[in-house]
């Protein structure tokens, strides 16, 4: 079967008579339009079709539109697309044998105007039906997934050639090389997601793991090589992302075009910035000539809470009435972090004709229990209609979800989503479903790539859930065992715990041969990592490995060091990943206010593996999170609860919902005055007569409605 990637094309007729011959014919592969740029000596030669197959290898289409019978001319151009695919081709040493390229590579001009015909110019659709019929390749099942590979540039995401001083063939860094060389091409809805361009407002939704940042550092570099004229900017809320996107797009941009980026093109800026440094929100407030606040400004107006981004990008957007363009494009990760207001500024800085604009999320992530309002809520309406709507049935890939997981194993995936909701969490006196968050969308199971394995996903109904080997795939679990994939460890002192973290350090660093790189330790509080890791970082230094905590030691914008340990609170470790993730003093996760937020930070953590995962903490609370790994590991790596109805959710919501440092002070004081009363009444020092008894009956409404 023949996947089509929609890209950016002028020549859609000649395109869909194409797509109607491939759907005629018994191929496997891809058939990309618009895709790719190839960079040569006399500058960049865009391609309008390109067919990637087991049956042909490659065929590249030049879709002629006019009646030029021009045929010398056509065969210089023929032959130019030729040798800039051979010489990109050839950079890829395991596509050759000695010096022999192993894959076919295939060029016609597809020319229904033209008045002649030649072998190398087709003019009828049997033309081309029989042309590609007659192609073979005889190499295709040892050379397919390494083209797709190649044509897709993933070369730049596997780190082939980095572990070259690997002893044991047995060790934690061994596995990892075989692991990461296993991640080959994109899949079918990565490749939508890089490649279908929409003149307007586009979505991908995604995993932890499923490639989101690596599609839109792709997606820039597609974007760039194909708009020469827009300027593209790409903005976050971690801004240890910053370097990871440079890294990326720089790499992507030179394999695509032969060519440096040009960098007053692309603008990869954080979200908020400050009066030193750009961001998005400050340019915007400057270019449109109203006030800006950085951090402490927004933090003496608004308080010192997650929601002081919120209320003043909300403040920005309602003060401008006419806003000015800023950019042509804009690409927003981690927009699971952003309110509505900062995604509706993108939307406003963006010309009025063409608002190009892309965000991807995954709602679990994030960390202050916001959830993604519909497009339709995001980008207002004009006239009762709303200026967005987000729709895949004319053929557009306006709305992509990214169901596979290529970063974490099916057994930690699952462990972490289990963690996040309180699937097997112990139901607490006042809680009516031991759930602490759900899914508003039920449909969103299926989406990120569980299958229904028993009941249903309906009110009141128990439902089992799984994932399957197609959206978790094997390899990424059969390389270690699952008491070596995932550990959770209790102690009793923080000491404790540092020593069995620097001692297994020690060892993945030495016979295990790990890098600096492959480890992270992420503390969930960021009030207190500083303090809590000292302990960690004093052994690691006397066993003479150095370490880091990363903003602090470091600029935000960097995270990992060749030769010293990233330890991170959780908010910086957002984003990133390493080969073996240590979270410590996990229990602070376990119940308490503000109980979806931390649960949400479990998930977010664990998800930050690629291969092993470390989760230890001290005492009871610790306890309760290995009661809840236990089950999971019980049930198989399994979900298996029951579906709260409407009641139940609002419950829910209301008992775990995000609470401001005022809030839960009031909250403190309340509980502090009825345990005073309580106290009284029980000692005797006042009556239960003597309260009022409309009050009581108040209370006793309230509390039993």
């Amino acid at each position: 079967m023949i996947t089509v990637i929609n890209g950016v094309t002028s020549k859609q007729v000649l395109a869909n008579k194409l797509i109607s011959i491939l759907n005629t014919m018994e191929l496997d592969g891809y058939f990309y339009l618009g895709y790719p740029v190839l960079g040569g000596m006399d500058g960049k030669i865009k391609v309008d079709a390109l067919l990637v197959c087991r049956q042909c290898g490659v065929v590249i289409f030049d879709l002629e539109m006019s009646a030029d019978d021009d045929i010398e001319h056509k065969i210089v151009l023929l032959d130019e697309l030729y040798n800039n695919m051979e010489a990109r081709l050839k950079r890829y040493s395991y596509l050759s044998n000695r010096r022999k390229l192993q894959v076919p590579i295939n060029v016609i001009s597809y020319a229904p105007r033209c008045r002649v015909e030649t072998e190398d110019i087709l003019i009828s659709e049997e033309a081309v039906r029989e042309y590609l019929a007659a192609l073979s390749w005889d190499e295709s099942n040892d050379y397919y997934t390494r083209l797709l590979e190649a044509i897709q540039m993933i070369s730049q995401i596997k780190k082939r050639g980095h572990r070259l001083n690997l002893q044991n063939d047995f060790s934690r860094g061994s596995k990892l090389k075989a692991l990461e060389n296993q991640i080959s091409c994109l899949d079918k809805e990565q490749s939508k997601a890089v490649i279908e361009t929409v003149e307007g407002v586009q979505r991908i939704r995604g995993l932890a793991g499923s490639g989101k940042t690596i599609v839109l550092a792709l997606k820039v570099a597609y974007l760039y090589t194909m708009y020469e004229d827009k300027v593209i900017a790409v903005t976050f809320n971690s801004r240890a992302l910053k370097g990871q996107f440079v890294q990326l797009i720089t790499n992507f941009i030179i394999e695509n075009t032969n060519e440096e980026p040009d960098w007053d093109r692309i603008r990869i800026i954080h979200a908020w910035g400050s009066r030193n440094a750009e961001g998005l929100y400050f340019n915007f407030c400057r270019v449109n000539n109203i006030v800006c606040y950085d951090y402490n400004d927004a933090c003496q107006k608004f308080g010192r809470n997650a929601t002081a981004f919120d209320m003043v990008c909300q403040e920005a957007v309602e003060s401008v009435v006419d806003p000015k363009p800023m950019y042509d494009m804009i690409l927003v990760d981690e927009a699971q972090d952003f309110s509505k207001y900062f995604l509706r500024m993108c939307y406003m800085s963006l010309p009025q004709e063409s608002r190009m604009l892309v965000y991807a999320y995954d709602e679990l992530q994030s960390l202050d229990n916001k959830s993604v309002a519909s497009p339709e809520e995001m980008f207002g309406s004009t006239d009762g209609k709303p200026n967005v709507v987000l729709d895949n049935s004319n053929g557009k890939a306006e709305d992509i979800v990214l169901s596979k997981c290529y970063r974490n194993s099916r057994p930690v995936l699952i462990t972490a989503h289990s963690l996040g909701f309180g699937v097997y969490r112990e139901k607490e006196m006042r809680e009516e479903t031991a759930l602490v968050q759900l899914f508003e969308d039920k449909k969103l199971w299926e989406d990120i790539g569980y299958t229904v394995k028993e009941g249903g996903i309906r009110d009141g109904e128990t439902v089992t859930l799984y994932r399957t080997d197609e959206t978790s795939p094997f390899f990424l679990e059969s390389h270690s065992s699952i008491d070596d994939l995932i550990q959770f460890r209790k102690f009793e002192t923080p000491e404790q715990e540092a020593k069995w973290v620097v001692d297994d350090i020690e060892s993945n660093l030495g016979k295990e041969e790990l890098r600096y790189q492959d480890i992270m330790i992420i503390h969930p509080d960021p009030r207190v990592t500083k303090s809590y890791v000292s302990q960690i970082r004093l052994m690691l230094m006397a066993r003479g490995i150095k370490s880091h905590i990363v903003g602090v030691q470091t600029t935000p914008d960097d995270f990992f060091q060749e030769d010293s340990i990233a330890v991170s609170q959780i908010y910086r470790a957002k984003g990133n990943e390493a080969a073996m993730v240590y979270l410590v003093n996990a229990d602070l996760c376990a119940r308490g206010i503000n109980l979806s937020r931390k649960r949400n930070i479990l998930f977010t953590a664990i998800t930050r593996s690629k291969a092993w995962v470390r989760v230890s903490g001290l005492g009871e609370n610790m306890e309760l999170l290995m009661k809840e790994y236990a089950e999971v590991k019980e049930k198989k790596f399994q979900l298996q609860f029951t579906y709260p109805d409407v009641s139940q959710r609002k419950n829910m919501r209301i008992i775990h919902r995000d609470m401001t440092q005022n809030e839960i002070r009031e909250i403190k004081k309340s509980n502090f005055s009825l345990a005073d009363v309580l106290s009284k009444i029980q000692k005797g020092e006042i009556q239960k007569e003597d309260l009022d008894e409309n009050m009581l009956n108040t209370l006793k409404d309230v509390l039993f409605s």
